[in-house]
């Protein structure tokens, strides 16, 4: 096969909003584990808009999450972040991160699984607590005992945190790291054989 006739081929990137169409990417996890770090990154890789939904939420509801919880309670938050999403959603593509008990509500994770690739981004509990210790506005971890219930929210979430398409490792690697890794997944996920590399011959002669 002459030079000419090989093809050109395509950026990740690329084949990855190619095969998206309308749909948005979804990083799920717990807080702590970088999503909204990695959600930016990525969005600038992929040229998507990125939306934080606690921040979406917030501006919704002109007063903090924090704020929400002491005035409203739980439920009411988890009834407004699960509104707030599905209009996201509804205005794909896009780059969105959710807050961590946002993946748990069932109507939540398929209306994701219908318009959206979700990605778990998935850190041990050290990781978590080293990270979340840095912040004090986790409305969730105003307890006695914050490990205790980090512990106890990683039982709970971990097994439905596993219902999303990929899940990817975040440890304590540079950023860029993690967002290859998922931009890696995305193109396998979406685009299966034709997401393979080129052979050794082909990429010799293409260089």
């Amino acid at each position: 096969m002459s030079d000419a006739a090989l093809p050109i081929p395509a950026s990740p990137e690329a084949d990855i909003l190619s095969a998206l169409g309308t749909r948005s990417i979804v990083l799920v996890g717990m807080m702590g584990v970088g999503k909204s770090t990695i959600g930016r990154r990525m969005a600038l890789r992929l040229k998507l808009p990125f939306v934080d939904a606690d921040t979406e939420i917030e501006t919704s509801a002109q007063m903090s999450i924090p704020e929400i919880f002491e005035r409203h309670g739980e439920p009411y938050f988890r009834d407004g972040e699960a509104r707030v999403i599905a209009r996201l959603l509804d205005s794909g593509p896009m780059v969105l991160a959710t807050g961590g008990g946002a993946f748990m509500r069932e109507e939540t994770r398929a209306r994701i699984a219908a318009k959206a690739v979700s990605i778990w981004l998935k850190a041990d509990h050290d990781v978590i607590m080293r990270r979340v210790r840095r912040r004090a506005d986790r409305p969730l971890l105003r307890t006695a005992d914050p490990e205790g219930t980090v512990t106890r929210l990683l039982t709970e979430r971990e097994p439905v945190y596993g219902h999303a398409d990929l899940t990817i490792a975040s440890r304590d690697v540079p950023h860029d790291r993690i967002v290859e890794e998922c931009i890696e997944a995305l193109r396998a996920h979406l685009c299966g054989d034709r997401a393979a590399p080129p052979s050794a011959d082909v990429a010799s002669a293409l260089r």
